[in-house]
């Protein structure tokens, strides 16, 4: 099977559709049938546009974060296509992926 695991990053306090831009991906990946899916926030960091931290309160809202996914590489191309669709710029990764249980 070809697993891949995509992570899209948005801001925390970024919306579509009067949602919040995590939650409309969650949303839109579990009405096309893609088995789970998880969003993590960002505690600090830094990229293109500086530093970041959690502590810093003039970034209340600003903080990354990333919605992750594990599946199939069509499910990840289904979902980026979605995406797409909706007008929507987001920086993503896809990257292969191994995965199972311990034991």
């Amino acid at each position: 099977m070809n697993v891949v695991c995509l992570q899209i990053f948005v801001t925390e306090s970024s919306r579509h559709h009067g949602k919040l831009t995590y939650e409309w991906l969650l949303d839109k990946a579990q009405s096309l049938s893609i088995a789970g899916g998880s969003a993590f926030q960002s505690i600090a960091g830094f990229g293109r546009h500086g530093r970041h931290d959690a502590n810093f309160f003039e970034l209340a809202g600003e903080l990354p974060v990333v919605v992750q996914f594990f599946g199939e590489a069509a499910m990840a191309d289904a979902l980026l296509q979605a995406i797409a669709d909706e007008g929507l710029k987001l920086v993503y990764a896809k990257l292969p992926a191994d995965f199972g249980v311990t034991g």
